[in-house]
């Protein structure tokens, strides 16, 4: 348990590590897989790249020319055939082609059952990131709790920082949720 000095720092600490859940989940959300071409798809994919595992996007530039088309122009032209090989090797199951230059990824709109699976494993991630912020709140409120145990908040202080509390917890909790919503939403888009 994480000890403060008084209910101000206590409160901030709640809000900066439940902003950073909330954070996180935008983040693993964009890594999902709709029908809709999103270069942060290709966040997880390593190259090996001079013996370095390297992230696509920092060997070359990753545009979306159009809504269903993602294409990689690296910087150096040697590495398109890598590039090529870890996109095709990755569970995304995406047929990239390339030139020589470029590495063209067209997104094919997922099959029913397979955005009903995208689905089931964003509800898993979306209940991951409410139970961390549920345990961020416990955290927080035993510290609270502690603080007036040893005198240094008041009662008064205590119940209106507990109540903060509760309402940071439900609007962080509010924001994944809605993040999730619109993603499941995007997702079951028939295309």
């Amino acid at each position: 348990m994480t000890t403060f000095g008084n209910s101000k720092d206590a409160m901030a600490a709640a809000k900066t590590r439940m902003e950073k859940a909330v954070e996180d989940f935008r983040k693993e959300l964009g890594t999902l897989r709709t029908g809709r071409a999103n270069a942060a798809i290709l966040d997880a994919i390593r190259v090996d790249y001079h013996g370095t595992p390297m992230p696509v996007n920092q060997l070359g530039t990753v545009t979306v020319p159009e809504a269903t088309l993602l294409v990689i122009a690296p910087w150096d032209p040697s590495v398109v055939p890598l590039i090529d090989k870890a996109i095709r090797s990755s569970e995304l199951g995406l047929n990239p082609t390339n030139d020589g230059k470029v590495v063209r990824v067209p997104m094919p709109s997922p099959t029913e059952e397979r955005r009903k699976e995208i689905v089931k494993h964003l509800h898993k991630i979306l209940e991951n990131h409410r139970t961390a912020v549920r345990n961020i709140r416990r955290d927080i409120k035993e510290a609270i709790d502690k603080l007036e145990k040893d005198k240094k908040i008041s009662q008064d202080e205590h119940k209106r920082t507990s109540e903060e509390l509760e309402k940071l917890t439900h609007s962080e909790t509010k924001k994944i949720e809605d993040l999730s919503a619109s993603k499941e939403k995007e997702i079951l888009e028939i295309k």
